[in-house]
């Protein structure tokens, strides 16, 4: 039962809606995940719109589950995986040090891109290394209110920039409601899963409980808020990514025109826009481009940070509120610096085959490892039994742990090739 007393802490906790659920959604729609939308638009026209829908009802799921599981309980989840046993510590331990390592320099080289293209008078890796310098500022003294502005601000200049862009081409209506029903095209397979997999998030799909405990949301009596912070968060999303994918439906695939697969393919794409509608559609476009990048980067420095400070805690059985192990402690910026200065020698040098492909497998496994303890954590006394999963988000969360073990098949099977040239 909800108590008057937290009936009053979620109303005074208002309807401050553009917060955490916006943050974690926001974070994972990186440059690498707009350019999986705008290939299968390219591809396929309309035809996987409904899997980016059905990629927005994943996340929600997953996420509502997390954030259920921090405010019923009060712990993170971190402590919740830790009650599974020491076999979650085995693969998160390596997985948050070797993804810090590889996102660190991925997450600035796609923030240099666009400024390279539009300040031309400095190389990608420097403006990537100044990107990275500029967001660990951000996020070094756990300012979280700061912090959230900053990602609202980010937010807004990429969703009105691909809202705009999805405007000028005159989306076909008949055709993007035809999308909506379920079918994959002929050599399509790859491309559902990777524009279903890429809507929002990976590992910050596991930081929302950190982000609403620092928004002040800690009890059961914040439920309610939480839930439609989260839906409206994945509703904005959902819109951009729509918007990403009629940008390449209408601009590439009715023309014939490919792009590049990696994250340059969406300079290809302002090139396009910039030679139809002038140079300005090209700029602004490469603004958003940018604002979606770097809004990937300050979460994961600001989120991903919290995680490890709550592991390092866990595993050095440090007290639960020890301030080391919080926003702006010792281990929080441990983790931001681990993010940001050694990545950089790889701008300069490359990437080794063991790491990419300890990355490759590690990371592949995250979305199913999360999917399958929210199950295991929401269906035991480790919840209170009123919050815990009921049959349909049983189900949901279910489908979600196969297809993600789907998608971790693919993306494995491509680390390796791409870690042995084949």
């Amino acid at each position: 039962m909800t108590t008057p007393s937290q009936t009053t802490e979620s109303s005074r906790a208002g309807w401050s809606l553009v917060g955490p659920g916006l943050i974690v959604a926001a974070t994972g729609v990186g440059a690498a995940d707009l350019v999986a939308t705008v290939i299968a638009g390219q591809k396929f026209g309309y035809a996987l719109l409904w899997a980016v829908v059905v990629g927005c009802l994943m996340k929600v799921v997953l996420v509502e589950g997390a954030g259920r599981y921090s405010l019923a309980t009060g712990n993170t989840i971190y402590e919740g995986w830790a009650t599974l046993g020491r076999w979650t510590t085995w693969y998160f331990a390596p997985y948050i040090v070797i993804w810090g390592f590889v996102y660190g320099a991925a997450a600035m080289a796609g923030t240099g891109l666009p400024l390279h293209s539009l300040f031309p008078w400095l190389s990608v890796t420097v403006w990537g290394i100044i990107s990275g310098l500029a967001g660990a500022a951000l996020v070094w003294f756990g300012r979280y209110a700061v912090f959230e502005k900053v990602c609202a601000a980010l937010v807004g200049i990429m969703f009105v920039t691909m809202f705009l862009a999805a405007l000028l081409t005159l989306p076909n209506i008949p055709e993007l409601l035809a999308g909506l029903a379920p079918r994959i095209p002929e050599g399509g397979l790859i491309n559902v899963l990777s524009v279903a997999g890429g809507v929002g998030g990976t590992i910050t799909l596991a930081a929302y409980g950190y982000w609403i405990r620092e928004k002040g949301w800690t009890t059961p009596g914040h439920m309610r808020v939480m839930r439609l912070d989260n839906t409206v968060a994945y509703a904005v999303t959902g819109i951009f990514v729509i918007s990403t994918l009629i940008v390449g439906a209408e601009l590439l695939y009715s023309a014939g025109i490919a792009v590049d697969t990696g994250e340059e393919g969406l300079l290809d794409l302002s090139d396009v826009l910039k030679d139809r509608y002038g140079a300005w559609a090209g700029t602004v476009f490469l603004i958003g481009f940018w604002a979606a990048a770097m809004s990937s980067l300050v979460g994961v420095w600001n989120g991903v940070s919290m995680m490890f400070a709550d592991f390092v805690g866990h595993a050095r059985r440090l007290p639960k509120d020890d301030p080391s192990t919080r926003l702006g402690g010792t281990w929080y910026k441990a983790y931001i610096l681990w993010l940001t200065f050694p990545p950089m020698i790889m701008l300069f040098v490359g990437q080794p085959v063991w790491i990419i492909l300890a990355y490759g497998v590690l990371g592949a496994f995250f979305m199913p490892f999360l999917a399958v303890t929210l199950l295991w954590i929401l269906n035991t006394a480790r919840t209170p039994k009123e919050w815990r999963n009921g049959p349909v988000v049983n189900v949901l969360m279910a489908i979600c742990a196969l297809l993600f073990a789907w998608l971790a098949a693919t993306q494995l099977q491509g680390a390796i090739e791409r870690a042995f040239g084949g």
